[in-house]
C-alpha cells in the first residue's frame, strides 16, 4: 500500500491533470524484487506534454524508480493496437490487470471495451504462423549442425524465443520478452514448458533440438522447400 500512495503522490507532483492511472508489473501482483521498478499508465488529455501524443520515461522519486507509460486518449487506442497486432499488448496488459489509483468512470470505460478483446487472445493468419514455422525449421537446422560452442549457444536460446512465440500464438496466447516469455509459456503448459527447458538448460543442444523438433510437428511440421515468403 504504501508504494501505490508513492505513485499517487508522484502523480499528483509530475501528472496532475491525468484522467486514468494505473500501477502495474510486479508492484500491482506484489511480486517485487530489490530492482523493480513501478510501472505506471497514465491517459489523458493532458498526460504528455511539449506537442507529444505518448511518453515512455524513467523518473526517479522518492528514491523508487518509476517507469511511466504516459498516452492520450488517442495515442493510447493507437499503440494498444500496435501491440494487438504484435501479439504483445503490453499497455492493455498495464490497463486490465493492474490497480487503479483513480477508479474513474474513464478507467470503467475503457476496461469494459478492451476486456473481451484482450481476452479473445491473438488470432494470426495462417501465413504469421507459417512464417514463424518456416524459422523455427531454419534453426533446428542451424543448431543440429552448428559446430561452435557459442553458435550453438546463441542457436539454441534464439530458437526456445522463436518456438515459444509460435506455440503460445498458436494456441491463442499472447506472447512476451524477456522474463515475461517464460512466465506466458509456463501459464500456458507447465510441463511442456520444462520438457523444453531441462535440455536447454543444461546445455544438451542435441536433445534440445530434438524436443524442438517434436514440437514443431504438433504445429504441423516441418516446413520450407517451396514456402514462399
Amino acid at each position: 500500500m504504501e508504494l501505490l500512495r508513492l505513485a499517487e503522490r508522484f502523480v499528483a507532483a509530475r501528472f496532475p491533470s491525468v484522467d486514468i492511472a494505473v500501477v502495474g508489473g510486479s508492484t500491482s501482483r506484489g511480486t517485487r524484487t530489490a530492482t523493480s521498478d513501478i510501472d505506471l499508465l497514465l491517459i489523458g488529455d493532458h498526460a504528455v506534454t511539449d506537442g507529444r501524443t505518448s511518453l515512455a520515461a524513467t523518473y526517479a522519486f522518492e528514491g523508487e524508480p518509476i517507469e511511466v507509460f504516459a498516452y492520450t486518449p488517442a495515442a493510447f487506442e493507437e499503440w494498444a493496437q500496435s501491440g494487438l497486432a504484435q501479439f504483445r499488448p503490453v499497455i492493455l496488459d498495464l490497463l486490465l490487470e493492474g490497480t487503479p489509483l483513480r477508479d474513474t468512470p474513464a478507467l470503467r470505460d475503457l476496461r469494459i471495451h478492451w476486456r473481451p478483446i484482450f481476452d479473445a487472445g491473438p488470432s494470426a493468419e495462417q501465413h504469421e504462423l507459417d512464417l514463424r514455422r518456416y524459422a523455427v525449421t531454419d534453426l533446428i537446422d542451424d543448431l543440429r549442425d552448428a559446430a561452435d560452442d557459442l553458435e550453438r549457444a546463441v542457436i539454441a536460446f534464439t530458437l526456445f524465443k522463436r518456438l515459444a512465440e509460435l506455440l503460445l500464438i498458436s494456441n491463442g496466447c499472447w506472447i512476451g520478452t524477456g522474463k515475461h516469455l517464460p512466465r506466458r509459456l509456463r501459464e500456458w503448459d507447465a510441463e511442456r514448458t520444462e520438457a523444453l527447458a531441462q535440455p536447454l538448460l543444461a546445455r544438451d543442444f542435441d536433445a534440445f533440438a530434438g524436443q524442438a523438433a517434436r514440437e514443431l510437428e504438433l504445429l504441423g511440421g516441418r516446413l520450407q522447400t517451396g514456402f514462399v515468403r
